[in-house]
């Protein structure tokens, strides 16, 4: 991994989160900290408490630790942070979602006379109503979008953004000889919501005629649905529910794995994933949307919500242990190419000091 800076940079900036600490928000985590290497984290504040029952390591390296602000509207939070930064030289006021960060950021800012920004991952652009969009990112210094589905609904209530992927950590997640056997080992990680699609791949699992095991690491409120229905299909035995884990065990689960599926769909409510950092692990350490898997080059692209599609291509993917190699091998250098951790932060840090300097 490309290491980020470490000087003392002049610029000072005060990033504002929603729930934290959550074990889902790697990205976030990574990112505050190559803030903080290069001097330039004022501090953290969230909207409102996270989930303590498993933290990612590195949360306790945050200095000073974040602070949860107190219950309110996004103007009373901004005041609380405004009142909380006046007179530390704080140069800037950053929120790390489209919605709710952002409106207290902005509010913040405002009272403190310096200039805000946001950045835009997923769901959070689809939270705020558009005239409401369109104002905020007019009032923005810098807005950021991590994928290019975020970027163009910014850029349609009138953006410019700046697409700044995440990174992914390649000393963690590093390739691994495939485990033996002739069953196919198919990963999948993520929350158990809607539009991650779980349910789509444990009916392609019953589907799917060659012989394969499903190993689910995640959990959420859709867990009673999908064991339902991993029984109901007559999976059970086959279909694996690991809960929850960290960055350190995770990698584990990469390297027992032949295949890592990401059958992400549109949710009933329109909601859908951007770039899944899962795919991005994944590409650094077996192989796996668009964005950034090339079908049949990084991996094997099939249409959303199609199980029939997702077996024929799991299927094909059991019979061609070659081709698997083979696309593993260019996920990982298109990983190292792209998506470096070092690199990726480094980007951030930089835009933002050239932003709010």
């Amino acid at each position: 991994m490309t290491s980020a800076r470490t000087y003392r940079s002049p610029v000072r900036i005060a990033v504002v989160v929603s729930g934290w600490p959550r074990v889902s928000e790697t990205f976030a985590l990574n990112e505050l900290r190559a803030l903080q290497r290069a001097g330039m984290l004022a501090g953290v504040f969230a909207t409102k408490p996270g989930d303590l029952a498993l933290v990612q390591p590195g949360v306790e390296e945050l200095d000073p630790p974040a602070v949860v602000l107190s219950d309110g509207d996004a103007a009373a939070q901004g005041a609380e942070l405004a009142g909380m930064l006046r007179g530390t030289g704080v140069t800037a006021v950053h929120g790390y979602f489209a919605h709710r960060p952002a409106e207290v950021a902005e509010a913040a800012a405002h009272l403190l006379g310096v200039p805000f920004g946001f950045s835009a991952h997923a769901l959070d652009v689809r939270k705020v109503p558009g005239p409401e969009l369109a104002a905020r990112v007019a009032g923005a210094a810098v807005v950021v979008a991590c994928n290019h589905d975020v970027a163009q609904s910014l850029e349609d209530a009138g953006s410019a953004p700046r697409l700044l992927p995440h990174g992914v950590d390649l000393d963690r997640f590093h390739p691994a000889e495939p485990p033996a056997g002739d069953e196919l080992s198919v990963l999948a990680v993520g929350r158990f919501v809607e539009k991650k699609g779980f349910v789509d791949l444990i009916r392609a699992m019953s589907l799917a005629e060659r012989p394969m095991r499903l190993r689910l690491v995640g959990d959420g409120p859709l867990r009673a649905e999908l064991e339902d229905a991993a029984a109901a299909w007559g999976v059970s035995g086959r279909v694996e529910f690991a809960g929850r884990c960290t960055h350190d065990s995770l990698a584990a689960h990469y390297a027992d794995a032949d295949v890592v599926a990401v059958p992400s769909v549109v949710d009933r409510a329109g909601d859908r994933d951007g770039l899944p950092n899962v795919v991005l692990e994944a590409m650094a350490d077996v192989a796996a949307i668009a964005s950034a898997v090339t079908d049949r080059v990084t991996g094997v692209l099939v249409p959303p919500a199609d199980p029939v599609a997702l077996a024929w291509a799991l299927d094909e993917l059991h019979d061609d242990p070659a081709a698997r190699r083979r696309m593993g091998d260019a996920a990982r250098r298109e990983a190292v190419e792209r998506f470096d951790l070092g690199r990726c932060a480094d980007a951030l840090c930089r835009t933002l000091e050239r932003t709010y300097a």
